[in-house]
């Protein structure tokens, strides 16, 4: 594999997209109220995310796995996003996207947006519809660094040439082991612990940053 100069990892779900997706999901199940406040508190760091995740994907129990055309259709990406990875690629930077959401929708929407590689949890299916639980091993904030300092590992990338952006507590380790760890429409923990804060939505603002 070609090394490359610097690694650029998003978050997924209110960073490189503007929604939710568990939350789309839960619409599918009539609860989006009740997943959504569990969503809100997991984000501020209130609770344990691996344990928030597995309530709120119960949740979803007996969702048909038809439902996911539907959540794909409603997927906004962020203002921006599509400037930003084409500009990592012009520099000779790889774009990878790190998420607790799932691949499920991630599979389908990452490629558009110039994501080079993605990680995320999986839902596991019962006789075509969601069964209520995880997949797998959870993408949780440790498995979110480990996947940036593997993936530049990989890469050849220094790990004072990556850069970590998120919005919610889950990010907060994988923004910390970056060289650069930018907060984009975050919480109050994520941006008083990141090293610069994006105010306005919009990825493009990231271009003057990259290497």
């Amino acid at each position: 594999m070609t090394a490359a100069r610097f690694l650029v990892v998003l978050d997924a779900d209110s960073t490189l997209i503007r929604n939710e997706v568990i939350e789309l999901l839960a619409d599918e199940a009539g609860r989006r109220e009740e997943v959504q406040a569990a969503t809100e508190a997991a984000m501020r760091g209130e609770v344990d995310f691996a344990t928030s995740l597995r309530t709120r994907v119960a949740a979803l129990e007996g969702v048909p796995v038809t439902a996911f055309d539907r959540v794909r259709a409603r997927i906004e990406p962020t203002p921006g996003v599509q400037r930003l990875t084409a500009a990592v690629h012009e520099r000779g930077g790889v774009v990878g996207v790190v998420s607790g959401g799932f691949h499920e929708i991630l599979d389908d929407v990452a490629p558009g947006l110039g994501v080079d590689r993605w990680r995320a949890n999986r839902l596991e299916v019962t006789d075509g519809a969601l069964s209520g639980r995880v997949d797998g091993a959870i993408v949780d904030a440790a498995a979110k660094a480990a996947s940036l300092q593997e993936w530049a590992a990989e890469l050849g990338v220094a790990p004072h040439a990556t850069i970590a952006i998120g919005d919610g507590a889950n990010d907060l380790q994988m923004m910390a082991v970056a060289g650069l760890g930018l907060a984009f429409n975050a919480k109050p923990a994520v941006r008083a612990a990141a090293s610069l804060v994006i105010g306005p939505q919009d990825l493009s603002e990231v271009i003057a940053l990259l290497p």
